[in-house]
């Protein structure tokens, strides 16, 4: 099956996303592949606001019926907003994972990190060759 990875983003190996706000900020998530990945998802634990993160670090944790996973921050900086709607309604992420499902917004301690992430297209073709 083929997964619309939007070009707006850009993307970790580990299956995270982040969307480029154009103000030192990212919001992120985990890929729509990644939600499928899990199957469904029955809780998410928030990173605190305020909580300083470093890129390819946990910083927040999915648990789906299949198993707990970390998620890791595609850039370092602080978290300034969480998706608190994930704490009541954690399927959000396998019904819209690169929309309402959003995990947190960080602001960016160093852009050029962003550089270190893959492109939709990039990021596609990886996942490709993992399927095969």
């Amino acid at each position: 099956m083929a997964i619309e990875n939007p070009d707006d983003r850009l993307y970790s190996e580990e299956h995270e996303w982040a969307k480029d706000n154009e103000d030192g900020t990212i919001t992120m998530g985990i890929t729509d592949y990644a939600q499928e990945m899990l199957t469904d998802i029955v809780y998410v634990e928030l990173p605190e606001i305020g909580k300083k993160v470093q890129q390819m670090e946990p910083v927040a944790v999915v648990e789906s019926v299949k198993s707990v996973s970390d998620v890791f921050s595609p850039v370092s900086g602080e978290v300034v907003e969480v998706n608190d709607l994930l704490e009541d309604q954690p399927e959000l992420i396998n019904q819209d994972a690169f929309g309402e499902g959003w995990i947190a917004r960080i602001q960016m301690d160093n852009p050029a990190e962003l550089d270190n992430l893959m492109d939709a297209g990039t990021y596609t073709a990886m996942i490709e060759e993992e399927e095969h």
